[in-house]
């Protein structure tokens, strides 16, 4: 798996998982929603994403989330 789409993945699962816990639990965690959107939003702006500098630190493999290779 790609940097690019464990990104795409562990952001995708925190909004979901925020609206849920707003949902169910306290409307608060909407702040966490709106966390990872502006993360997402600065990262599409600046190009620059510390999650992405971590994994590839990590040694995870670069490459595009769409059409990689298994």
């Amino acid at each position: 798996m790609s940097v690019d789409r464990i990104v795409h993945i562990v952001a995708g699962t925190f909004i979901l998982g925020s609206l849920a816990l707003a949902h169910f639990h306290s409307p608060n965690w909407l702040w966490f929603t709106a966390f990872v959107g502006a993360n997402l939003l600065q990262s599409g702006l600046t190009n620059w994403c510390l999650m992405t500098s971590i994994l590839r630190k990590l040694g995870v493999p670069e490459g595009s989330a769409v059409g990689c290779s298994r």
